[in-house]
């Protein structure tokens, strides 16, 4: 234990007080009407810790050497060892945490709290064994993130400097990684995985969202990209823009799972810094600029040039 971990020897009238405190706090994780906000003594959740293991090892295997320990220099056979321990060390941590999160949710699902699931077991080898049949393809999708990247910014030096300090470059791998997993059958892993992203850079991407090729976020802070936006090829969005949802009135009945409730961007879209554009029926045509600042909730007709100060709604 750390010596910051380390308890002090509490005496008198403080150790009462902390004790009130524990049994205070113990009656409230026995009590049935909030068993969901405890999780004592059953199987293992997924973890932080692991997650950010799997997503480490994802992009140390799509950017070797910018990512990760070093890669010497060696012949194909070596190179190819030490991409094959890679492999074997991703599959072990990921089926782990998916394996942790199936199990979750299918208890959940029966209300019980059985310690092994078989057919979790079998379920995270499928989808383990998918999400890393599909890293080639991955890798070849982010390489056309890194493109746009460098052809939308003059400022950028060369595809090193934006896969060493973009955190833009780095929101848009984690989030292509999560929902890769997503897609695949993976539950609450990849929104852990985007939550790490969200924390390093202040980028906000749901792993739900579909989001097409050459895809660049400039600066990217604040940038919040909800669960059923579609975005489509060769867009451009920068710091500060929200793709969101409207607000369910208070007392309304939460939307039906997967019911679109973000908007659509259309191919070869610019959208500006702290621009924001809400809810399921918003179509942003074809090659629109959106200027900073604007507040949309009505759709755009492609090729259109919204103002800064202007506000389309419904």
């Amino acid at each position: 234990m750390s010596a910051e971990r380390r308890p002090l020897r509490v005496t008198g009238e403080a150790h009462d007080a902390l004790v009130t405190v524990a049994d205070a706090l113990l009656d409230a994780y026995l009590d049935p009407a909030a068993a969901e906000m405890q999780h004592i003594g059953s199987y293992e959740l997924p973890t932080e810790a692991g997650v950010e293991l799997v997503v480490e090892l994802c992009r140390e295997l799509l950017f070797p050497g910018y990512a990760g320990p070093d890669v010497p220099r060696s012949d194909r056979a070596a190179l190819r060892h030490l991409v094959r321990e890679r492999l074997d060390e991703l599959h072990g941590a990921l089926h782990r945490q998916v394996y942790r999160a199936l199990h979750h949710k299918r208890q959940q699902a029966l209300g019980r709290s059985d310690l092994e699931c078989e057919d979790c077991a079998h379920r995270a080898d499928a989808i383990t064994d998918r999400f890393i049949a599909g890293l080639p393809a991955l890798r070849a999708q982010v390489r056309l993130d890194l493109r746009a990247a460098y052809e939308a910014d003059p400022a950028a030096t060369g595809i090193d400097e934006i896969l060493l300090t973009y955190p833009g470059t780095y929101a848009i791998a984690v989030y292509r990684i999560a929902h890769a997993l997503l897609r695949e059958g993976g539950v609450v892993v990849p929104r852990m995985m985007t939550e790490l992203a969200h924390r390093r850079t202040g980028i906000d991407i749901h792993p739900g969202a579909e989001i097409g090729a050459s895809f660049f976020i400039d600066h990217g802070t604040g940038v919040v990209i909800g669960e059923t936006t579609r975005i489509g090829e060769r867009v451009r969005i920068y710091q500060g823009v929200t793709l969101g949802a409207l607000t369910v009135p208070q007392g309304e009945a939460r939307p039906e799972p997967g019911k679109r409730r973000h908007p659509t961007i259309e191919d070869d879209v610019v959208i500006y810094a702290n621009a924001t554009i809400l809810g399921g029926d918003t179509v942003i045509g074809k090659g629109a600029v959106i200027g900073g600042n604007a507040f949309i909730t009505a759709s755009v007709p492609a090729g259109t040039k919204i103002s800064g100060v202007g506000r389309t709604q419904r």
